[in-house]
């Protein structure tokens, strides 16, 4: 039986791991017998980075092994996939590959903690990662926190990012603004208020801090459409009970009357926050 690989230790733990195990051998693995993991946390390949690293195996060859597990009729890459498409770019035919005998959770989190430790991941395919873990393998976040070696607040955060409008999330992943500007965002109750500090972000090619400024600005005088909202009379009793619920709830609740009933918004920001409300709603 595999041994299962040394997780949170770093990608040297892992390939130890692998040739512990008398099976797993490093050789080289011809390029068109290599298919990437579809669980891959990392989307993007930064151009300039790539082209960088085309160069750099063009002059001295992959330097370290990709890490693969057999999968039908070609080996799956766990860890390594952009030094195989920039082999493929410098024109190698091989490269170097060690084995692992892995099940598919075990492959997932080996791909997401190698990016996570190269510090490869952009933030929102890094929560994008968290949640899949959680959902996928019915993990808690305390267990992925302790898989990938961080705290639990930080995996929180991370997936936090996740509730922006996606908008907001494609600037990240395209790197329009960075993950201290969508921080600054989430602190922003309404998603009209986010996407009008987005475009002033972008536009101004604000810096996080002077985001942050904005933020507060917003927060504390509203936007030009809170304050067009604002113009009509505001219903005393609805504002009272949205308090009432902010209250019992412990979390933030916006009610939103229309012409003919209207909708309640209740937030929350994790699975475990979800719960808890839901048990004091005696929801089942």
């Amino acid at each position: 039986m595999a041994k299962r690989p040394a997780l949170g230790k770093g990608m040297g733990a892992l390939i130890s791991a692998a040739n512990s195990d008398g099976d797993s051998k490093y050789f080289l693995c011809a390029i068109d017998e290599l298919k990437p993991y579809a669980n891959q946390p990392r989307k993007v390949f930064d151009d300039e980075k790539m082209a960088e690293l085309v160069a750099s195996i063009k002059e001295k060859g992959v330097i370290q092994p990709l890490v693969v597990r057999r999968v039908a009729d070609h080996y799956q890459i766990i860890a390594g996939e952009r030094r195989w498409r920039a082999a493929q770019k410098a024109g190698l035919t091989q490269v170097p590959v060690t084995v692992q005998d892995v099940a598919e959770d075990h492959a997932m989190e080996i791909a997401l903690i190698e990016n996570i430790q190269r510090e490869d991941l952009n933030a929102i395919e890094e929560a994008n990662a968290y949640k899949q873990l959680i959902e996928k393998f019915s993990l808690r976040q305390e267990d992925v926190a302790q898989r990938v070696g961080k705290s639990r607040a930080s995996i929180t955060n991370s997936i936090r990012l996740l509730t922006l409008p996606t908008e907001i999330q494609e600037d990240v992943l395209s790197g329009r603004i960075s993950m201290g500007h969508a921080r600054c965002l989430l602190s922003l109750d309404e998603v009209e208020d986010m996407l009008e500090a987005r475009e002033q972000i972008i536009k101004k090619k604000m810096s996080v801090r002077m985001a942050e400024k904005l933020v507060k600005k917003i927060r504390e005088f509203g936007t030009t459409q809170q304050k067009e909202k604002q113009s009509s009379p505001v219903d005393a009793e609805l504002a009272n009970l949205e308090d009432i619920l902010k209250k019992n709830l412990g979390t933030q609740v916006k009610i939103k009357p229309r012409e003919k009933g209207g909708r309640i918004e209740i937030s929350y920001h994790s699975n475990e926050e979800l719960q808890r409300i839901l048990d004091i709603m005696n929801v089942v």
